[in-house]
């Protein structure tokens, strides 16, 4: 029986080895994927590592298992053997990541792992649907939903910061005032990545497409301001961000939601979202 080897650091001649394991999936490997694709594979651009682990003799062949290792840990797929092997080389330096996420079982295998070092979590998410949809909404897109213009940026940055208290739990200001998250929203505006609804100036429906692969561009930061919720903004809203992935850029889009918000999962069914894997979240 082949055995693997320890977990080491792929490059460029490892492309068309992590390619292939990027495709064989590329809903779940949109993260990743949509990085290497627009960045390659260089540690420096690409804000990370990639690791893997082969049967011994295959170097540069066959991967049998592939983790991106930067501001977020995703372990894509691997075996218990694998996993280990990932563990034991973030462990040899100190944490970076601020989550680990992926597919559920790679994230949970790998967490049971870490988890003595690195532990306790501020929260572990082990239960989120990963959903997808490669047809325009079942349901009326919001006309009034569109790309956001950089002149918008500091109405739009409020609605984003209330957004990431709201689903991480933590305020994206803190540390460095809040300087590297509006850098990141910037480049997702100019990008053409975020969409808004604004009534009066103010933002009451936001998304952005977070990641975005050749293949699969992945919504997140779905919110409605509070005074608007329970009137279908969301659903609507989202309707056209779906729209805009599928029939504007030729893409599948994707998303992942908690297994407990049973509201949002019924919207996204109702926008023609079936779900395709599981994922999970451990939250630093």
């Amino acid at each position: 029986m082949l055995r693997l080897a320890g977990a080491r650091q792929l490059d460029e001649r490892d492309r068309l080895a992590v390619r292939a394991m990027l495709t064989a999936d590329p809903v779940a490997s949109c993260m990743v994927a949509s990085r290497i694709e627009n960045l390659g594979m260089d540690p420096w651009r690409l804000g990370g590592e990639l690791w893997g682990c082969e049967p011994r003799g295959f170097r540069g062949g066959r991967l049998d298992s592939l983790c991106f290792a930067g501001s977020n840990l995703i372990p894509l797929q691997g075996n218990r053997g694998a996993l280990r092997a990932f563990a034991d080389r973030a462990l040899r330096r100190r944490r970076m990541c601020s989550s680990v996420v992926g597919p559920a079982e790679q994230v949970m295998g790998l967490w049971s792992e870490l988890e003595l070092d690195w532990g306790p979590a501020r929260e572990v998410r082990a239960d989120q649907p990963l959903m997808s949809t490669g047809k325009v909404s079942a349901i009326a897109p919001d006309p009034l939903v569109r790309p956001v213009r950089s002149d918008e940026l500091e109405r739009y940055l409020p609605a984003a910061i209330a957004m990431f208290i709201e689903e991480v739990g933590v305020d994206p200001r803190a540390g460095d005032g809040g300087a590297s998250y509006r850098a990141r929203v910037a480049e997702l505006i100019a990008a053409g990545r975020a969409f808004a609804r604004f009534e009066g100036g103010e933002v009451v429906f936001k998304a952005e497409i977070g990641a975005l692969s050749s293949s699969v561009g992945q919504i997140q930061g779905v919110w409605v301001h509070p005074d608007r919720r329970g009137h279908g903004l969301g659903s609507t809203g989202t309707a056209a961000v779906v729209d805009r992935l599928v029939r504007g850029l030729g893409r599948t889009a994707s998303l992942y939601v908690n297994a407990y918000n049973v509201v949002a999962q019924s919207a996204y069914k109702r926008i023609g979202f079936s779900q395709v894997g599981q994922y999970a979240t451990v939250l630093f």
